[in-house]
């Protein structure tokens, strides 16, 4: 059972292979068989014709005529149900790999949220049990309390994104659009991520008084997740740079980091639901797959664009360009 699990994609691959060929086969036989019977009909009619008949020839040709078309019509039925039992196939072997690979990225899923909901709360608890067992100076203690507020903060930007995700696909959430100021939303974020790292340089470049049409809460999780997954992916030394600015009736937002960059092949999936690059038992940065996936949805719920391009020398630039009317 375990080894299934482990290669169920490969079985299921296999096991489908096995019966498409049979099914194939056995539509050959079926065509061969028949036109052989065909043939031997046909050939007894042949012998039964006499010879000596004046309309030998054209019975001969009609027997002829016949025999052809005959196999002519199963070659026919033949063709077309190899092409029904294709096209089949294709979509019953694509509707169970995607199957498969969702299954396989909700399990992930389950593991990397596991994960994420343990860490907090695991340190959360341990800050507030020494601070509850032990007398510790002012400045410990305001030190653990802003270490549990991190905590918090990350449960908190969790939390949302998998009630937003719920909410966004299943119609439920009803976005209340109303002028925002874009600058105080970004501002305001890039001030909490400098508290929550005080160690990282953040470099940002914010034309003020920007407005758009839209939902502060959703803009909010946007530049979070964009911002979070920069940090995410680069350096602890390495500077994060936001860049918002007005071109014509566009507002063009970046997000870039010096990171290890994002491959042309991964630009276009880490968009998707769940996606996340290599193992989960292995892989070192944290993340449920959400975060990207939530941007795609709130920057096509603000009628805005979203896109990837590479930092030089190295790293990722998440774009944005709000479409002002």
């Amino acid at each position: 059972m375990s080894f299934f699990r482990k290669h169920q994609l490969a079985v299921v691959t296999i096991v489908y292979w096995v019966l498409l060929l049979y099914m194939i086969a056995a539509l050959l036989w079926w065509f061969i068989a028949l036109n052989k019977q065909n043939n031997a009909m046909m050939t007894m009619q042949f012998i039964a014709l006499r010879k000596d008949d004046p309309a030998y020839l054209q019975k001969f040709e009609m027997l002829e005529e016949a025999r052809q078309r005959k196999t002519a019509q199963y070659i026919g039925e033949g063709v077309t149900f190899l092409a029904l039992i294709l096209i089949g196939a294709v979509f019953v072997y694509r509707a169970v790999r995607r199957q498969l690979r969702v299954s396989q990225q909700q399990q992930n899923f389950m593991m990397a949220i596991t994960h994420e909901l343990k860490t907090p709360i695991a340190i959360a608890k341990l800050n507030l049990e020494t601070l509850q067992k032990r007398k510790l100076d002012q400045e410990k203690q305001e030190k653990l309390i802003g270490n549990t507020l991190q905590e918090a903060n990350r449960l908190s930007l969790l939390c949302n994104n998998i009630l937003i995700t719920a909410q966004l696909e299943g119609g439920l959430y009803k976005p209340v659009k109303h002028d925002l100021d874009l600058s105080n939303v970004a501002t305001a974020c890039v001030n909490e991520f400098k508290n929550r790292f005080p160690q990282r340089p953040f470099v940002t470049n914010i034309e003020p008084d920007l407005h758009i049409l839209g939902e502060e809460t959703l803009v909010q999780i946007l530049f979070n997740n964009l911002v979070e997954n920069a940090i995410k992916y680069s350096p602890k030394e390495a500077a994060v740079e936001l860049f918002i600015k007005k071109h014509h009736n566009k507002i063009e937002c970046s997000i870039a980091d010096e990171g290890i960059g994002i491959t042309d092949e991964e630009k276009k999936k880490v968009f998707l639901k769940f996606y996340r690059t290599g193992d989960e038992l292995t892989r070192k940065a944290k993340g449920t797959g959400l975060g990207l996936y939530l941007c795609k949805k709130i920057a096509d719920d603000l009628n805005a664009s979203i896109w990837i391009t590479d930092n030089q020398p190295k790293g990722t630039i998440f774009n944005i360009r709000f479409h002002l009317a």
